[in-house]
């Protein structure tokens, strides 16, 4: 079987294979998170706005740090990830801090199976559309659990960044996606040093692809912004210009490296 075609099992394993580093890392800080730190972003917490007593649907969590911070803003979220073992900690932790969330482990495109409620939000962020072969599948998934006129919160890396090396020198990949990218990696991006290895498959996603998938399935564009810099110091040869902004040392601005689309849910009445 192709690797493609066996993509859900290759990066369940890939991201178990990284919880427990992951769960150690200074790059999530769990034991400032347990202390009551937010693993959250100006980018997204500006664009989320008061979500006090609303319900959130967060897909692909990892292991519940931003379903429990927006918990902790007084929202009730539910946390979803492919990965067992990340589900596994992210009930743990939300059980060590009382934190107002359920997890469940599944694939995000199977996820009607598992879930019926609607919710006033349906949140992502960083990181996870590149594990999805079929964004119109996506976007079925994101608007099948929206309220009418629920929103949608989206905050990716730019495909731009996708379409380098690992030290940004050149462009090695295809900004559209031309199929899957099937790689094997040493160590993490939470830490590079990591005695892990690990398979993994990913699809790169263009601007056009990601808003049409949302279009098409009905739900309307509200803003899109793009970012020059990375909130995030998981790439290589980074710079900290600000605090807690990172960019390419040698590209500095002149590259977006995250954008962020917010979209309401058509109210077909």
């Amino acid at each position: 079987m192709k690797p493609e075609q066996n993509y859900i099992e290759i990066n369940r394993q890939s991201w178990n294979n990284r919880t427990d580093i992951h769960l150690k890392s200074e790059f999530y800080d769990l034991d400032g998170f347990l202390n009551g730190e937010t693993s959250l972003n100006n980018i997204e917490l500006n664009l989320l706005g008061d979500v006090n007593g609303k319900t959130i649907l967060h897909l692909q969590c990892h292991f519940g740090q931003d379903t429990i911070s927006l918990s902790r803003l007084g929202a009730e979220v539910t946390g979803v990830d492919l990965s067992d073992k990340a589900i596994e900690s992210a009930k743990r932790i939300a059980k060590d801090t009382n934190a107002n969330t359920s997890f469940l482990c599944c694939d995000i495109y199977d996820l009607p199976n598992y879930l019926e409620k609607k919710f006033d939000i349906v949140f992502t962020s960083y990181g996870t559309i590149g594990w999805l072969p079929d964004l119109d599948k996506w976007a079925k998934v994101v608007s099948a659990f929206l309220k009418p006129n629920g929103q949608f919160v989206f905050v990716e890396f730019h495909p731009v960044v996708w379409m380098f090396d690992d030290n940004f020198e050149k462009i090695g990949y295809n900004y559209f996606n031309a199929g899957a990218i099937v790689e094997t990696e040493s160590g993490t991006y939470a830490d590079k040093t990591a005695d892990i290895t690990q398979e993994y498959v990913m699809w790169n996603h263009s601007l056009s692809e990601v808003i049409n998938s949302l279009v098409q399935n009905g739900l309307e564009i509200k803003a899109l912004d793009e970012f020059d810099y990375s909130p995030y110091n998981c790439f290589n040869r980074t710079i900290e210009f600000e605090p807690q902004k990172y960019r390419i040392e040698h590209l500095d601005n002149k590259i977006p490296m995250v954008y962020s689309i917010v979209a309401i849910k058509k109210n077909k009445s």
